[in-house]
């Protein structure tokens, strides 16, 4: 079994075919996937798709490029949905220095109110960092919550050790796929493995079989094609596929341990 620990099954890009994606997936040997929320106005959607498809676990949050529309109030929202739906993580959260515009006074401010909220449930988070690396951790280490996953982790084997010594598991998936992507490649075989989990982010970052030839379309990324991301870390690290799987999915329930739960 495999476990996709990012995946935003709820997105309108899967409206259409939602099931056969989910089916597709669990055919495939995905037995776990993690819905992580980005705004107050989609929690309702990831519930609903956690409820609907077998083996969906739910994480709620507000994402830092969500936050121009974000309200203090929904902060007390996202405590009244933690209680009445036990998520897995408060996620998708984090910082982005790369989007512009961005006001990233009031990404801090979010970010650091939802580490708060993690702590008070002792709940893991589903971490976004993009080009925030240092940032996230100095907000880590004033607010200590228990673990969670650096999603989409890019960073420095320095700022990959200062995630792991925090509880941290970082997060590979379609990125790692593209030869020319040579240090997070580099990372995947060198990490420790158990510290190293498996994700798709889709419908985002598909891998590169998926990358279609014209570069006016936009591919779409499925949990499906997690199999293949595996056997791609399994190839940089020189051991079998069915390794990478038994040690992932061993990742992903230690660092989310609501995943064991049997809903």
């Amino acid at each position: 079994m495999l476990v996709d620990t990012h995946c935003h099954l709820d997105a309108a890009e899967f409206d259409g075919d939602r099931a056969a994606v989910a089916d597709a997936a669990m055919q495939a040997g995905v037995g776990l996937i993690v819905v992580p929320a980005v705004e107050r106005a989609n929690f309702g959607a990831v519930a609903s798709v956690c409820r609907d498809y077998f083996g969906c676990h739910a994480a709620y949050g507000i994402h830092p490029m969500y936050v121009e529309h974000a309200r203090e109030a929904d902060l007390d929202a996202l405590r009244e949905t933690i209680l009445r739906e036990a998520p897995v993580a408060v996620g998708e959260i984090g910082l982005d220095h790369f989007v512009e515009p961005r006001d990233e006074l009031r990404q801090a401010f979010y970010f650091g109110a939802q580490l708060q909220v993690a702590r008070e449930a002792n709940l893991p988070v589903l971490l976004h960092v993009r080009r925030a690396i240092d940032p996230i951790l100095k907000q880590l280490r004033q607010c200590r919550v228990p673990g969670g996953i650096a999603h989409a982790f890019n960073g420095s084997r320095q700022q990959a050790d200062e995630f792991i010594k925090l509880g941290f598991k970082l997060g590979f998936g379609g990125a790692m796929t593209f030869p020319r992507a040579s240090r997070i490649r580099e990372l995947a075989a060198t990490l420790p493995l158990d510290a190293i989990v498996l994700e798709t982010d889709a419908p985002d970052i598909p891998p590169e079989w998926k990358v279609p030839q014209d570069a006016e379309r936009r591919a779409r990324n499925t949990p499906d094609q997690l199999p293949r991301m595996a056997q791609t870390l399994a190839d940089l690290r020189g051991i079998t596929v069915q390794e990478i799987a038994e040690v992932t999915t061993a990742n992903a329930i230690a660092v989310l341990p609501g995943l064991a739960r049997i809903r």
